[in-house]
């Protein structure tokens, strides 16, 4: 069984969830994608960038002995691109216009990483 159609799920609830919430991606830590709700962004790479910006991140944190990567943020002139750790093997990216409200886009994106990691997590390793 797929879980993508409940990662799926995941995704649109947090578009319901968050204003101007512009879309969401999982991937694996690695870059690939498991599933999206980017409408008008290319998914692949997308993936590719947040598990290169992931990689930066945990050296960051490392090098600074800040613990293990949680999330980043980056906010650019048109909005901003957040990215949530989801258990051990997978990422929740999300892409949200400038109006957004980020500290509701924090709350709602960690419950719903954690959602997404123990699905993930619990699928069986390929």
């Amino acid at each position: 069984m797929t879980i993508e159609p409940r990662i799926r799920e995941e995704l649109h609830t947090l578009r319901d969830q968050v204003r101007h919430f512009q879309g969401g991606m999982v991937a694996s830590v690695d870059g690939m994608v498991i599933a999206h709700d980017l409408p008008d962004i290319e998914p692949d790479g997308l993936a590719a960038l947040t598990a290169a910006a992931i990689g930066v991140a945990k050296r960051l944190t490392d090098a600074t002995g800040q613990g293990d990567f949680e999330e980043s943020l980056t906010r650019g002139a048109d909005g901003y691109v957040a990215a949530y750790s989801a258990g051990r093997r997978a990422v929740l990216t999300a892409v949200a216009s400038p109006d957004t409200n980020v500290g509701r886009l924090h709350f709602q994106a960690r419950r719903a990483a954690a959602r997404i990691g123990a699905l993930v997590d619990a699928q069986p390793h390929r």
